[in-house]
């Protein structure tokens, strides 16, 4: 009973991944280890990439990277396009490489073996460093090296049994063949089953798109559900919906639309922080209200953004001049920034995660986009819900009047 007294509440480690600590509500279970599934390209390994090199980076967390596939040299070359210089961290002691990836030649099994070597290495490296967080990836090509399953099974249960031991909190990965079948390939999670974090990486419409669901971290809640994922050159960027909040302040100031007799149809003009949609067949004049409203604000000096998805920036001067408006002046004042793209060129996780850059380092006080529903052609219906969503709860927080 004294024992049970002095338990404590489960304790989280912040991981530094945008959006990773709303799903875990604080993020990885202090002094655990998580096993985290994904079949080939779903991002397993540059997630506990980047959870080591935050860690070490944000929160003072040396770290240790145990790999069992690729030599560490590659690994840090393969992230150096990140700005991920994880040899300098190597220099200032900060993190470690186990290589623990199989010989070129083959091994010859002789009787019963254990993995104690490769422990006593985990444990010299944790105490040689201090470090308060290990990676294990990944741990299924033991199953390629050795025949017997069980005995493999048992060594990474002793593993996680040691690393729990010197108190660091820890990533396993290991893969998996089938998006929705077998949590693993072999089996692990029935010897770390306290924390388990699934990525998927599914091909729809010809489009790629990864995602992560937390299937269960023991005596914490967490989000439910399968949320997007995004990996880009600054690392891997989650978009939970559950994290939208409506709490967006709201005034009674109105702008112009640039229209006189539409701004008396909307008593003044539409409100400043409002989202304004325009829908219509084609020729019903939904790109001309979207010029009159960017010429409004370019007019009032206000900046504006114009996200282009069916016509290039030619196409749009040119239109923009028969109806007698010339953007061009406007651009060059920085009061007026177009940008073209194919909703093709990437998935729309990737669209949503561009258009914040774009508000983010513009500034904008509007943003037009013409036109939303061209999104429609490269996503299921409930992936261009999220992103409306997304996107018109980013605008709403940022306040950006938007068309």
């Amino acid at each position: 009973m004294e024992e049970l007294k002095n338990l404590q509440v489960l304790q989280k480690t912040p991981t530094g991944i945008e959006g990773f600590e709303h799903l875990t509500i604080g993020g990885l279970p202090k002094g655990r280890t998580t096993l985290m599934v994904g079949s080939s390209g779903s991002g397993k390994t540059i997630f506990a990439i980047e959870f080591l090199y935050r860690g070490i980076t944000e929160f003072n967390r040396p770290g240790v990277f145990v790999t069992f596939e690729e030599r560490a040299p590659d690994i840090v070359q393969n992230v150096k396009s990140m700005r991920w210089h994880l040899d300098e961290l190597v220099q200032q002691g900060q993190l470690l490489f186990v290589d623990g990836s199989p010989e070129l030649e083959p091994v010859e099994e002789t009787g019963s073996y254990d993995l104690s070597g490769l422990i006593v290495q985990i444990k010299y490296a944790v105490e040689k460093i201090k470090a308060k967080q290990v990676v294990l990836d990944s741990i299924g090509s033991l199953f390629h090296q050795f025949s017997n399953a069980n005995v493999i099974r048992r060594e990474i249960f002793r593993i996680t049994e040691v690393l729990k031991e010197m108190d660091v909190t820890a990533i396993m990965t290991a893969e998996r063949l089938e998006e929705y079948g077998p949590i693993s390939r072999y089996g692990i999670e029935e010897f770390v089953a306290d924390n388990v974090i699934v990525l998927r990486n599914v091909l729809h419409q010809e489009k790629i798109r990864r995602t992560i669901q937390i299937l269960k971290v023991r005596g914490s809640s967490h989000a439910q559900g399968e949320f997007p994922i995004t990996i880009s050159d600054s690392g891997i960027k989650i978009l939970p919906l559950s994290a939208i909040e409506l709490q967006q302040e709201s005034s009674d100031y109105r702008i112009t639309t640039g229209n006189e007799e539409l701004d008396q149809m909307t008593s003044g003009g539409i409100f400043h922080d409002s989202i304004f949609l325009v829908s219509g067949p084609t020729g019903s004049g939904k790109t001309l209200i979207s010029t009159m409203f960017t010429a409004a604000g370019c007019r009032n000096k206000e900046r504006v953004l114009l996200l282009a998805y069916e016509e290039s920036r030619d196409q749009l001067l040119r239109n923009a001049r028969s109806w007698g408006i010339d953007f061009e002046p406007w651009e060059n004042d920085g009061l007026l920034r177009i940008v073209c793209t194919y909703p093709e060129t990437m998935g729309l996780e990737d669209h949503l995660l561009t258009v914040r850059k774009e508000i983010e380092n513009f500034r904008p006080q509007r943003l037009v986009v013409d036109s939303v529903s061209a999104m429609e052609r490269v996503a299921s219906v409930r992936n261009f819900r999220e992103f409306v969503i997304g996107l018109t709860s980013y605008v709403k927080k940022e306040r950006v009047c938007s068309l």
